[in-house]
């Protein structure tokens, strides 16, 4: 699989090509740089949202997939997104760890059973994330399917950890999520990147990825 990394510079960045595999990356794309030395069948950002313009030339001009982890996007950016998915497969997501994709099943289906509980939600991140509530967080907030508290803690290197509360006056329910390292993502993005190779032209969540792969 011949693939192109947008912030090939970043953490996240030089995690993903550990994961996929130097040798098979054709294409780094940054907003200082790029080197493309051959079509890549698949682009992958998971840099910062003022990359998104270049990523989505790239997209066009090679015909190539995606697979795109970048946060805080805005109405606009996701209404340029939604463009490029008429004519390749896009993955999109904020959060590309199985375990997230499986606690956001979870909540969707047994949520609903807990309507007359308290629920809040928390979740902790390395002190260099932006946006606070994490686009995971605000996932998992309409999963829960009605307003909550959120409560955003930025700290030391966390990777991501999520928690989902319910409680009444006699009992307490908490689901957890813990990121260990940003390998997870990766390892995430390898998936949805075989996925999307695969795919007709379309939006797809990464759910969508998680799910295939419980059904097999």
């Amino acid at each position: 699989m011949k693939y192109g990394i947008v912030g090939s510079s970043g953490r996240m960045g030089r995690e993903l090509i550990e994961v996929f595999g130097p040798e098979n990356c054709v294409a780094t794309i940054s907003l200082e740089d790029e080197t493309i030395l051959d079509s890549p069948e698949v682009i992958v950002d998971f840099s910062r949202p003022e990359a998104l313009k270049r990523t989505l030339e790239v997209c066009r001009e090679y015909r190539s997939a995606l697979v795109l982890g970048t946060t805080a996007l805005t109405e606009d950016h996701m209404v340029q997104v939604k463009e490029l998915a008429q004519s390749v497969a896009v993955v999109q997501g904020y959060n590309f760890s199985v375990g997230i994709g499986v606690l956001r099943m979870i909540l969707r289906q047994y949520a609903p059973a807990l309507s007359e509980w308290d629920v809040e939600i928390s979740e902790t991140h390395h002190i260099h994330k932006v946006d606070a509530p994490s686009g995971t967080a605000i996932t998992l907030k309409k999963e829960v399917g009605r307003d909550c508290p959120t409560h955003s803690l930025r700290m030391g290197g966390v990777p991501g950890d999520h928690s989902v509360s319910f409680a009444n006056e006699g009992e307490v329910l908490t689901l957890t999520h813990r990121a260990i390292s940003r390998k997870v993502f990766a390892m995430g993005a390898l998936q949805a990147a075989r996925f999307a190779i695969g795919q007709q032209p379309g939006l797809y969540d990464f759910e969508e990825v998680v799910s295939c792969a419980l059904k097999r």
